[in-house]
């Protein structure tokens, strides 16, 4: 009996530890209330959606169509720049061997512009534009109505301050609006009533300004190609020698547009378009490059 006792005791010592430690080391069940984890912060939309002004306008690749500008809104804080270029040789001076050895007039001189325009702030331009005769324009443009906001057409103000030998004669100033409709989804259409005060330089007698109306068209031919034309026929005041009348091949790629046109003058400044063209037989070959930088 004693021996059975002292078995049951020795084999109860021996289990205690075993059970003990397997009640310590049991794994707990899981914590249900445990934190989930954070929902995910919303995507924030890109630059280019937050700001409509820096997505390409399709009709409307450039802040100009050949000379006469266009409602086209320059990003807040970014730049624009433009070069102008017009031989001053005409396509029509000799015959068709005089023009293949000139090489198209390309060996001829020419009238060069430069233009820097900047996004003062949202809808405001400022900007100003020097050609090679020295003449300077300081220009502004205040968009007032935006098709991209839903208005059936885009509307800016525009007004300028140019003058002759870097400022320092014949000062002339401009004020005007800017006009623009979608036709579709293929051509953009302007209508820009212009007046320039002093555009009469050099005729004693004759009025001393003009009001004019530019007139012109962008098409979409591909989706980065187009033909423009522009006419800025004046109705009213100082009016010599005939309307400038311009022609214009045009590509996009990127940020950069680059546009081979044709016209009967050398304007590219308001004041200029004010004294028109050369005359209605003479077509001159030039180009504009213009560089977005956003």
């Amino acid at each position: 009996m004693r021996s059975l006792r002292a078995s049951t005791l020795l084999a109860f010592a021996l289990l205690l530890p075993a059970a003990t430690t397997a009640q310590t080391t049991t794994t707990p069940p899981p914590d249900q209330t445990a934190a989930q984890p954070p929902a995910p912060a919303p995507v924030q939309p890109p630059a280019e959606q937050s700001d409509p002004d820096l997505r390409v306008d399709p009709l409307q690749p450039d802040f100009n169509l050949v000379a006469l500008p266009t409602t086209l809104r320059l990003p807040a804080q970014k730049l624009s720049f433009r070069v102008t270029h017009r031989f001053t040789r005409s396509l029509g001076e000799g015959d068709f061997g005089d023009l293949l050895s000139n090489f198209l007039t390309f060996d001829s001189s020419a009238r060069v512009g430069l233009e820097l325009r900047y996004g003062l702030r949202p809808g405001t331009q400022i900007g100003v534009r020097r050609t090679s005769d020295r003449s300077i324009e300081l220009f502004g443009q205040q968009n007032l109505l935006n098709e991209r906001s839903g208005h059936p057409m885009g509307l800016d103000a525009l007004v300028t301050f140019e003058g002759e030998d870097n400022l320092h004669r014949h000062p002339q100033s401009a004020v005007g609006l800017v006009a623009s409709r979608s036709a579709g989804t293929r051509a953009a259409l302007y209508v820009e009533p212009l007046y320039v005060i002093n555009s009469n330089d050099a005729v004693p007698g004759a009025a001393n300004s003009t009001l004019m109306v530019g007139l012109g068209a962008r098409v979409r031919v591909r989706p980065s190609t187009y033909i423009s034309a522009e006419v800025t026929p004046r109705v009213a005041g100082f009016d010599p020698g005939t309307h400038q009348v311009s022609f214009a091949l045009e590509g996009r790629a990127g940020g950069h547009l680059f546009q081979v046109n044709v016209s009967n003058g050398f304007g590219t400044t308001l004041g200029q378009l004010a004294r028109g063209g050369v005359s209605r037989d003479s077509w001159y070959l030039g180009f504009n490059i213009a560089r977005k930088f956003f």
